[in-house]
């Protein structure tokens, strides 16, 4: 489910401003009168309304963007920065009351939303910022002078499972690039982006230079990839739906940013033993069950040496322990619902399908966690002796669900972490730090964790395959949203 449409006979007090379109530096009514229902994954009650814009909706925020390309182009790139550099401390400022809204309408345990949600939002724009300095704006290469200049008008589809940050890593780079934003939000987590949008206007950034119009994926988000005036999409969501935006943008030859789905692999090798055998299988669970495991990035699986599966049922089996399904409100949780009953139903037939593929159930279940009257709640799940040809080590199933896959020899772990069509993210595990570098090397994907490495919030993150192409994060982020002129002289 992903919200219903309202009727028109709701209450004004339910369609006031701040959850209504930001075009142009201003708030507005759509063009038509639908509304979507926000949802708590937790209660299932509704949260809030936003509109279900329209193609003409679309057109007047590109209107506003286009009218704004010349003003913010003109602008220095150290005004730029300082604007996004705002923009964090805005939304620092406001952190716990945005931290509260991800957690109603997404169901990310509040400890969890606090850093990785809302507090990973304000990095990236601090990192945009400070990358934009590191940029050659304009340079000399023998008789030429090489500039790079913004691309233009670019279109941000952004999802529901990080609804703050996935909007905040394109918008940084594109802002302080140069370039005016048009964001669709998720429909499911809207109010986020609405907290964004009164973040920006309480900045002051000029009218038209970030522009933000709900609605639904097939209405709002095929306006923009199609639009004749964008010059560029960044979409982050499920590789179908890339495929495409990659068809409508075709029709006018925009540039695209593909941010697509994952299932990442986390090898552990055969010269582990005692706690850092424990830390991998640890750090694996909580790197799959993140978010509820609703992360493109997730590691859903754990390739293991076949002498030592026993062993790790043993360790994920206690530690699946800590992940009681939970209030997301209640500081305690670890594992919140899933964002709805969609979602839910969905993340329960994969449980089916490794069942019937003959995988070995350590932990979980097929059918929703018990002892919850309303929200979307699903069992953390342990899937052993799974065939690395099974659906559920293939797809992408967005849930906490973890596939052990054993293996005999490094080559073959190498063979079955690159088999999928995936490429977005993984890990090596191994007590000789050059070993798991050497393994790192070879994996097909663009983000490894080498012994529990730290996320990097200034690296490059995007996908491999068919996890898209493009990338996120610091310097290289923003490249994706210039142009490069070169002239002779």
């Amino acid at each position: 489910m992903t919200g219903t449409t309202a009727t028109s006979a709701e209450t004004s007090s339910q369609r006031l401003a701040p959850q209504c379109l930001y075009i142009g530096g201003t708030w507005r009514l759509p063009a038509v009168d639908e509304w979507i229902d926000v949802l708590n994954p937790a209660t299932e009650e509704r949260i809030g309304t936003v509109p279900a814009g329209s193609a003409a909706d679309v057109d007047e925020a590109v209107d506003a963007a286009r009218a704004a390309v010349a003003v913010w182009a003109a602008t220095t790139p150290e005004n730029r920065a300082r604007l996004v550099n705002a923009l964090a401390d805005e939304l620092e400022r406001r952190q716990d009351e945005i931290t509260d809204i991800v957690v109603a309408e997404v169901g990310t345990p509040r400890r969890v939303a606090y850093w990785a949600q809302v507090g990973l939002g304000i990095v990236d724009l601090r990192e945009a910022a400070t990358a934009s300095s590191q940029i050659a704006w304009e340079e000399p290469l023998r008789n030429s002078l090489i500039r790079r200049e913004p691309v233009g008008v670019v279109g941000a589809i952004t999802p529901w499972n990080y609804p703050l940050h996935q909007i905040t890593a394109k918008i940084g780079a594109a802002l302080v690039a140069g370039c005016p934003v048009v964001v669709k939000a998720s429909e499911v987590a809207p109010l986020t982006a609405v907290a964004l949008m009164e973040a920006a206007d309480q900045v002051g950034f000029p009218a038209g230079v970030i522009n933000l119009v709900h609605g639904y994926g097939p209405v709002v988000g095929e306006a923009l990839a199609s639009h004749p005036r964008i010059d560029m999409i960044s979409f982050t969501g499920s590789t179908a739906v890339g495929r495409r935006v990659l068809e409508l943008a075709a029709q006018t030859v925009k540039r695209v940013s593909l941010e697509l789905g994952g299932k990442s692999a986390s090898v552990l090798l055969d010269d582990l033993a005692g706690e850092e055998f424990e830390r991998a299988v640890t750090s694996t669970l909580r790197a799959c069950y993140l978010n509820g495991g609703q992360s493109c990035n997730a590691q859903s699986r754990m390739l293991v040496p076949r002498s030592m599966l026993a062993d790790a049922e043993k360790v994920a089996a206690a530690v699946v322990a800590d992940y009681c399904p939970g209030d997301p409100s209640d500081a305690a949780t670890k594992l919140g619902p899933m964002v709805t009953a969609a979602q839910r139903d969905r993340v329960l037939s994969y449980i089916r399908a490794g069942l019937e593929d003959g995988a070995r159930l350590v932990t979980g279940s097929a059918e929703p966690a018990a002892g919850f009257s309303t929200g979307f709640y699903v069992e953390p799940t342990v899937f052993s002796d799974v065939a690395s040809t099974a659906r559920i080590a293939q797809e992408e199933i967005f849930g906490p669900v973890l596939s052990i896959i054993p293996y005999d020899t490094e080559d073959e772990a190498i063979m079955i972490a690159n088999g999928t069509h995936y490429g977005i993210a993984g890990a090596v595990w191994s007590a000789d730090q050059d070993r798991a570098l050497s393994v790192a090397r070879r994996l097909r994907t663009a983000q490894v964790e080498v012994n529990g490495g730290k996320f990097n919030s200034a690296a490059p993150f995007g996908g491999y395959a068919q996890s898209g192409h493009g990338r996120e994060g610091g310097v290289f982020g923003i490249e994706e949203f210039l142009e490069i002129k070169s002239m002779q002289l």
